[in-house]
Formats: C-alpha cells, sequence, structure tokens
C-alpha cells in the first residue's frame, strides 16, 4: 500500500483546538472561565487552542488536556483525540493518559522546594523541642537533689526519739544545737564561812601580896578589851519579772521537749531566739502582734496573757508559726 502524499496529509490536519475554541465561543464562555473549570492556566489553554502543542510538558498531557476540554464542552472525545494524532502525527497506542474531569499541572520546581523548607522546618521544631524537653528535665532532676529532706532526732516527751524532716531554717538550728553536747553546769564555789572574830575575854589579874599594916596597897585592875563588830551580811533582793508596758502582750511558753524558739514583737524586733531545753519556760513581753516561730511544736505549751493556746492549726510537719494578739 502505498503511503500518501504529503500534500494530502498537510490537508487533513485539523487543529482540534481550534474546534474546542469554537464550540467555547458559542457557549459564551471566556478563556480564563475555562482555564479556571479545568484548572489550567489561561496560557496553557490558549496554546492549546492555538495548536502550539510543543508548548505544553507533553504530548501525552496535551491529549489529556483536549480529552477533558472536549467532555467539558460535550464532544466526542475520539474524534478530538485523533485529530489531534493526526495534527501532531503522534500515535496514542501505550498512552496511559484517559479523560480527567479537572487536569492537575505538572508538579514544579516552585513546589518541590516548597516542600523541602517545610521539611526543614518542620525536623528544626522537633529537635527544639527535643532540647528544650531534655533542658527541663535536666533541671527538674537538680531541684529535686537540691530539695532532698533531711532529718534530725529530737527526744520527746515520753523519753523516746524522734526522726523529723528538716525543712526550714528553724530546724537546722535544732539539729546543730543538739549536735553540740551540753554545757556542763558551773560548779558553784563553796561560799567562805563567816569567821566572827572572837571577842577577848578579860583576864583577871593576879592578886597582889599584902602590903605591912602601915602601908595598905590598892588593887590593880586591867580593863577588858572590847570585841570587834561583825561585818553585816549584803542584803539579796529576789528577782523580778519586768512589768508589762500598756497595750503589751506577753507568752508564756513550757517545754516539754527541745524546740527551737523564736519571738518576733509587732515592730519586727527579735526577742528571742535560740534552743529551748526539755524542762525549761520562756516568759516574754512585748508589743503585739508577737510572731511565735516553733521547730518542734509538739514539744511546746503556749499560753498568751495566762490563756493557753492551740499550736496544731499553725501546725505545718513539725513547725508552727503564729500571730498572737492580732
Amino acid at each position: 500500500m502505498k503511503a500518501a502524499h504529503p500534500e494530502v496529509v498537510a490537508a487533513n490536519r485539523v487543529n482540534p483546538g481550534d474546534t474546542l475554541r469554537q464550540a467555547r465561543e458559542s457557549n459564551g464562555w471566556s478563556l480564563a472561565e475555562v482555564a479556571l473549570k479545568l484548572n489550567l492556566t489561561t496560557t496553557s489553554l490558549g496554546n492549546l487552542e492555538a495548536g502550539a502543542f510543543d508548548k505544553l510538558p507533553g504530548h501525552t498531557f496535551a491529549r489529556g488536556y483536549i480529552r477533558a476540554y472536549a467532555k467539558l464542552l460535550g464532544i466526542d472525545q475520539a474524534i478530538l483525540v485523533q485529530e489531534f494524532d493526526q495534527f501532531t502525527g503522534t500515535d496514542s497506542q501505550g498512552s496511559n493518559v484517559h479523560g480527567l474531569g479537572r487536569i492537575e499541572e505538572p508538579v514544579r520546581v516552585s513546589h518541590t522546594i516548597l516542600r523541602i523548607v517545610s521539611l526543614l522546618l518542620l525536623i528544626a521544631v522537633i529537635g527544639g523541642g527535643f532540647v528544650w524537653w531534655q533542658d527541663q528535665t535536666s533541671q527538674r532532676a537538680k531541684d529535686l537533689t537540691s530539695n532532698a529532706m533531711e532529718h534530725v532526732e529530737v527526744e520527746s516527751a515520753d523519753g523516746t526519739t524522734q526522726i523529723h524532716p528538716l525543712d526550714e531554717p528553724e530546724d537546722q538550728a535544732v539539729a546543730e544545737s543538739q549536735a553540740a553536747p551540753e554545757a556542763p553546769a558551773a560548779t558553784e564555789q563553796p561560799a567562805a564561812p563567816e569567821t566572827a572574830p572572837a571577842a577577848t575575854a578579860a583576864a583577871p589579874a593576879p592578886a597582889t601580896p599584902a602590903a605591912p599594916a602601915h602601908t595598905p596597897a590598892a588593887p590593880v585592875q586591867t580593863p577588858a578589851t572590847p570585841a570587834p563588830a561583825a561585818p553585816a551580811a549584803p542584803a539579796i533582793s529576789p528577782p523580778t519579772t519586768p512589768a508589762l508596758i500598756a497595750g503589751d502582750g506577753r507568752v508564756q511558753i513550757t517545754f516539754i521537749a527541745d524546740c527551737w524558739t523564736q519571738v518576733t514583737d509587732g515592730n519586727g524586733k527579735v526577742l528571742f531566739s535560740g534552743l529551748k531545753r526539755k524542762g525549761d519556760t520562756l516568759d516574754q513581753g512585748g508589743k503585739p502582734p508577737l510572731t511565735l516561730r516553733l521547730g518542734f511544736a509538739r514539744g511546746a505549751q503556749v499560753a498568751y496573757n495566762g490563756q493557753p493556746v492551740d499550736v496544731a492549726p499553725f501546725t505545718s510537719g513539725e513547725t508552727a508559726r503564729l500571730k498572737l494578739g492580732q
């Protein structure tokens, strides 16, 4: 069979894009409207209608565009595809492109770059979050180590030894005071007995032998030496409790166990601060309100102006903080 002459082939070549353009215009659609419906740019759609298929991504995509365009306009797709093959001199065999409702543009380099940048940003965010989490975990571990609870042994009223946590400065003071040995009581020096000088007794003078009758002798007497007076002992006055100033309050504490104690007046002046031993008492007055801090609350019985005070509601752990005379 003889091949067709080039002039005959050229005569039979019909631009399918021109057919699609005429159908679009007859429907009154603009190029932009159809491009939007097919998800194509107006430039690509204009090249398709003008038959500039070499400006499209390739004949396979161009053939798919024609199918979708024909379907949108209600034209036989097979005829237009055949016209496209004749116009471009290509064969549709092996083509995997079928009719498309909407045509997707080929992936562009810009889209690829955008995805790569997005992925890098995501990795950076995840890495930063992981570093922050590691830092927070390390910080929490340091806090737990620095806040490790110590303990102190305190002798209770019944003679048993109890262990209490050290979580405040007053507890630390209790521990340090209990660690130091108690100072021995000062040895009282016996008072030197007062020795009253003995009174010197008058010694009688020996009798003088009698003189001759004609010379009478007068008896001689020796005067007695007077005893010196004993020195008077100085008067010792008993200790007295200082009188309260008008408006002041007084706190009285009896200690049934070792307890660190601090009393502060209403001006913030520390009236007493130190360790009290079992059996000690404290009687302290000052301008109210008096702030009382106890290192071992169960070891102290508190009264204010003669009235007993319950420290249990103000106790946290083994320590108590309360204000008296508010």
